[in-house]
């Protein structure tokens, strides 16, 4: 609306009968003349400060274009991952069809072709990872770096490969199955995995032998470098076991994972990059 009346009153200036009707008056009222310099004066002090304040609040239009493309994006996931579902469904009641009409390779378990992964019960170990609540405080006082007190990708990754080198059978993170196809990925403090957002504290549990997930954990080097971080900028660390963890069934692609290792080379790196 501001802009708009700037704009033309600048047109009525510049028009040349504006301008003649402003030479005319100027002639009977040295007071018009000087209104007319004082309403020219306001509008640039009006644009400048639009212009301003602009410049110092960039973010909130991308914030607000960030937020609507991340939902709409969120939407399709949902519908692709119904679409998945429907079809794992449909495939499920084929193989059984084929099941009952022909003979079975009996080196082919029926957890391999049902397309899901079952449902698993047993003692194992949970990991929380969460943000620091001194970040605000860091930034103003000691002009800290911010993104030393928020949880990473790499720190997730770094309890979740020391899970599968102590020997788990399954991991789950925020109660989501983490399945042959699964990638972990943040942005910000955001998390993304099988297609929906989760926020911290970040909650990672595994099962399987406790002793031996314990003593992998604690000896990663990884997630020893995390550690680090907790005593210093007091980011999360929770460790907990339990004698009886519950995975639900989970719809998988038909692929098993049958071999995977944790890859310990991984280790060698001594910072958490940001």
């Amino acid at each position: 609306m501001l802009i708009d009346i700037v704009v033309k009153a600048w047109e009525f200036v510049n028009a040349p009968e504006g301008w003649c009707l402003m030479k005319k008056r100027a002639r009977h009222s040295k007071h018009g003349s000087l209104l007319g310099a004082v309403a020219i004066f306001l509008s640039f002090a009006i644009v400048g400060w639009i212009a301003v304040t602009n410049v110092k609040n960039p973010g909130t239009t991308y914030h607000a274009d960030t937020a609507e493309i991340i939902a709409g994006r969120q939407k399709r996931i949902d519908e692709l991952q119904k679409d998945i579902d429907d079809k794992t469904q449909k495939i499920d009641t084929l193989q059984k069809v084929v099941a009952d009409t022909s003979t079975n390779d009996p080196s082919t378990s029926a957890d391999d072709a049902s397309g899901k992964l079952p449902a698993l019960e047993g003692p194992g170990v949970t990991v929380t990872l969460s943000d620091s609540q001194k970040w605000e405080q860091a930034v103003k006082t000691q002009n800290a770096n911010p993104n030393d007190y928020v949880v990473h990708q790499q720190d997730i990754e770094a309890v979740v490969n020391a899970m599968w080198a102590g020997g788990a059978e399954a991991i789950t993170i925020q109660d989501q199955r983490l399945l042959p196809t699964s990638a972990i990925k943040c942005i910000g403090n955001v998390l993304l995995l099988n297609g929906k957002q989760y926020a911290p504290p970040y909650r990672i549990s595994a099962i399987g032998d406790i002793d031996s997930l314990t003593s992998s954990i604690n000896t990663s080097e990884t997630v020893r470098i995390y550690k680090q971080y907790v005593d210093a900028d007091g980011l999360g660390w929770q460790l907990d076991t339990s004698k009886a963890l519950t995975f639900k069934e989970t719809s998988a692609p038909l692929q098993a994972m049958k071999y995977a290792t944790a890859d310990r080379t991984s280790d060698s790196a001594n910072t958490r990059s940001h």
